[in-house]
């Protein structure tokens, strides 16, 4: 056994055993990442310069936008550190930030997709209503609400995980502190831990997915009502392509958590960790924006603006 004083924090190993496809995975993190950073950044800040994105829709893009930058922002920097230096070492302060960001961050992005299903249907369902259904202090009080399952979620789970016995073993296989991969290193009965956080997964994941599916089952519906053909492929495009976002999201989170008695492997944990907490939060600024004319008319009014005002310096 190893003094634990000998190093007072964790190892990453990531795909060290792997380095040719350690680079190409970094590679591709970097891209994402860097789609990531501006597309969100996009969605944050064009709702602030054009007025007519100021609306409950947007609202909750922009709140998914922040969460989004967030959980990039908490993997990747130390993961692409990791690859391309020599140094795999994150410190204990590090790695509990690290864990606990990451725990409330899933929680609440997951509750989020929820949310806005919630507020598609009113849209589209309720469209004459949708205003005084979704109003301020309702959108405001359901960001709080998912906020707050979040912080709750990270409470039980996080402190208990990082607080595990390792008996000396500070390798972590993975490219950032999660928590299965924390538990796998444990050196004591880690079955109270493994059931709490299955009960825990089951309840904060497939119930926002159920409430999602009904929600859009609704807007299957409303949609087959419309009379164009062509606005119905536009809806049904638009809605199929929320769907393969949240599926992905969803699916690969429900896959690596709410398998009783059989979790994926090490290697197959650090795969599907990339897609839902790298690959899905740069599509979301993608998918929910590329489809909608009133993004793309801010953006065009807003790079106007800035032409004729270089126009009129120029005079």
């Amino acid at each position: 056994m190893i003094n634990e004083s000998y190093f007072g924090g964790f190892i990453l190993l990531g795909f060290s055993g792997q380095p040719q496809l350690e680079m190409i995975i970094s590679g591709i993190v970097f891209f994402f990442y860097t789609i990531a950073l501006m597309g969100n950044t996009a969605i944050i800040l064009l709702p602030l310069l054009d007025e007519r994105l100021q609306t409950p829709m947007y609202f909750f893009l922009r709140n998914l936008a922040v969460l989004d930058l967030c959980y990039t922002t908490n993997t990747v920097p130390q993961m692409l550190v990791n690859v391309w230096g020599k140094d795999k070492k994150i410190t204990f302060g590090g790695c509990t930030f690290q864990l606990f960001t990451d725990v409330a961050l899933c929680t609440v992005e997951c509750m989020l997709l929820a949310v806005m299903s919630c507020d598609q249907f009113s849209a589209v369902c309720k469209l004459l209503h949708d205003m005084n259904i979704m109003n301020p202090q309702l959108c405001q009080g359901l960001v709080a609400m998912t906020w707050g399952i979040g912080i709750t979620n990270f409470i039980i789970l996080s402190p208990y995980a990082i607080s595990l016995p390792q008996c000396g073993n500070h390798h972590l296989g993975h490219y950032f502190c999660e928590i299965s991969a924390m538990v796998k290193i444990a050196c004591v009965d880690t079955t109270a831990m493994k059931e709490t956080l299955f009960a825990l997964c089951f309840c904060i994941f497939l119930a926002p997915l159920l409430l999602l599916l009904v929600s859009y089952g609704f807007i299957a519906v409303a949609v087959l009502e419309i009379k164009s053909a062509t606005g119905r492929q536009k809806a049904f495009g638009t809605c199929s392509s929320h769907l393969i976002v949240v599926s992905i999201f969803c699916g690969t989170v429900i896959y690596m958590y709410i398998q009783p008695g059989n979790s994926p492997s090490q290697y197959e944990g650090k795969l599907l960790s990339i897609f839902y907490s790298i690959v899905t939060p740069s599509l979301n600024p993608l998918i929910y924006t590329l489809r909608n004319k009133e993004f793309k008319g801010a953006i065009n009014r807003l790079v106007g603006k800035e032409k004729g005002s270089v126009e009129t310096t120029g005079h």
